[in-house]
């Protein structure tokens, strides 16, 4: 089960989309996006252990986002 809250991912389709949004295309949409952002931070704890750092920092995550 996902972490990232229901509401949240309605209120991003609804924006993006401007139509309602059904609880089963929510919670599909929040598995997705869990999923990947653990998969972003994790790339991004590679590139933060390679400089030295304990600390995951923006540029880490951008770099990630890159590698894509």
């Amino acid at each position: 089960m996902s972490e990232l809250p229901l509401a949240a991912i309605d209120r991003i389709i609804r924006k993006s989309t401007g139509i309602r949004v059904s609880e089963s295309a929510a919670k599909e949409l929040s598995v997705f996006l869990e999923e990947e952002g653990m998969r972003i931070a994790q790339q991004a704890a590679v590139f933060s252990k390679h400089a030295g750092r304990k600390t995951v920092t923006d540029e880490d995550i951008r770099l990630a986002l890159k590698k894509q």
